[in-house]
């Protein structure tokens, strides 16, 4: 797997428990890196099956990962060893047919897939077409799947940055620990740093910022509950399109300079 402290790629993953707000944590990261104009070529990959990024991002993507894991599968079964041959050449070019190229960055969409049942070689297969591929981007931010699962199935397995995303709730710190469990004693992922970002805050600060310290955790910002952002999702606009000064948007500016950039 790629080394992105060799290569020079600077890897990020954002996740979570489920309706904490990361999808659109993270398109407001795209955009705060672009806007940076520091974060050289940039990937951003979609490894939640919904496709959230997709609509916060307002991208219609051409194919997915899931889709070509499917094509494999269908060829696999089928048994057709000249097809199988042909399908290996071809990967690295069915995963750049997934690529949507958009005017500031490269977006990925990882998508669903039907198929029941262990197929690990063809995940390792698709995981090692990825990672070939990363290498060509300078900052690669991943949208993960919410809750814990998505850690075992991580598109990368070595990062520079992994940000749990949570909501002031128990429930939202309770993911927050589990997932620091399973990077810091189960070692499922290779991480530099790993911290924790409050979303959709309204006060008790200080609150927020002890049950950080309670966790181990170190606390890389707070979001602000916004009603921009809310009233953009109503509507399905893109997140992208938020005023460069709104609370949320500013908010993720800090934490990507501070924890991406610094």
């Amino acid at each position: 797997m790629p080394d992105a402290h060799a290569n020079g790629t600077r890897l990020v993953s954002v996740c979570g428990k489920g309706g904490t707000g990361k999808t659109a944590i993270t398109a407001m990261m795209a955009r705060a890196l672009v806007d940076s104009g520091r974060a050289g070529k940039l990937l951003v990959i979609d490894a939640d099956p919904a496709l959230g990024q997709l609509c916060a991002l307002g991208v219609k993507p051409t194919r997915t990962m899931g889709q070509i894991r499917e094509d494999i599968i269908r060829t696999a079964q089928a048994g057709n060893k000249d097809a199988k041959t042909e399908l290996v050449h071809k990967l690295d070019y069915m995963v750049f047919e997934a690529l949507n190229e958009l005017e500031h960055f490269t977006l990925l969409a990882m998508g669903r897939t039907e198929t029941l049942g262990c197929y690990c070689p063809v995940n390792s297969l698709l995981r090692g077409a990825i990672e070939k591929l990363s290498e060509s981007f300078d900052t690669i931010l991943v949208d993960g799947e919410a809750g814990l699962e998505q850690i075992n199935r991580q598109v990368v397995r070595r990062l520079d940055t992994l940000i749990i995303v949570s909501d002031p709730t128990s429930r939202g710190m309770e993911t927050a620990a589990a997932i620091k469990d399973m990077v810091e004693r189960e070692k499922i992922i290779e991480c530099r740093q790993l911290g924790l970002v409050f979303n959709r805050v309204i006060g008790n600060e200080a609150l927020l910022e002890a049950a950080a310290a309670t966790l181990g955790l170190q606390l890389f910002g707070l979001i602000p509950h916004d009603q921009e952002i809310a009233a953009f999702d109503l509507v399905g606009r893109p997140i992208t399109e938020l005023p460069a000064g709104a609370p949320g948007q500013a908010a993720v500016r800090r934490i990507v300079e501070r924890c991406i950039l610094g």
